[in-house]
C-alpha cells in the first residue's frame, strides 16, 4: 500500500469537498511532508495526536478568498513500483517557481528549494501547485 499516495489523496479529496480539516494516520514521512506544505503556505496547520498506536494527524486546509482550495494539483511522482531519484542539479521547478517539489533526502523531507540550497538530491516524492 502506498501510504504517501493515500495521504496526498485524502488532502486532495478533502480540498475538493471544501472540508476545514482532515484526519490521517500519522507517520514520520507524512509529518515531514505536512511540515513542508505548512511552511510553503499550502495548508494552515497540522497537529499530531498520540493515541497509543500509530497516532493521528489532523491537517487544517487552506482556502483563498473565493473559497477555492489553494492546492490546485497534488501529484505523486515516486511510487512503490517506480522510484524516482534526482540529483541536486535536476530538481524540477513546477509551474516555473510557483509550484513546489517535495523530496526525501538524507537531511530529511525537504522542499525543492531547500534541497537546492543544501545541494542534496534524493527521492522526488510529489509536486504541488
Amino acid at each position: 500500500m502506498d501510504t504517501i499516495g493515500d495521504f496526498l489523496t485524502r488532502i486532495r479529496n478533502a480540498g475538493m469537498a471544501r472540508h476545514e480539516k482532515v484526519d490521517i494516520p500519522s507517520s514520520n514521512v507524512r509529518v515531514g511532508i505536512a511540515k513542508v506544505l505548512k511552511d510553503s503556505g499550502y495548508i494552515k496547520n497540522y497537529k499530531v495526536v498520540k493515541d497509543g498506536k500509530q497516532g493521528m494527524m489532523r491537517v487544517y486546509l487552506s482556502y483563498n478568498g473565493s473559497g477555492k482550495h489553494i492546492i490546485e494539483k497534488l501529484q505523486r511522482v515516486s511510487k512503490p513500483g517506480r522510484r524516482f531519484y534526482v540529483n541536486s542539479n535536476d530538481i524540477p521547478n513546477p509551474k516555473s517557481g510557483y509550484g513546489l517539489a517535495i523530496l526525501s533526502t538524507n537531511k530529511g523531507i525537504l522542499s525543492g528549494r531547500q534541497a537546492l540550497e543544501n545541494k542534496v538530491g534524493g527521492e522526488l516524492l510529489c509536486t504541488v501547485w
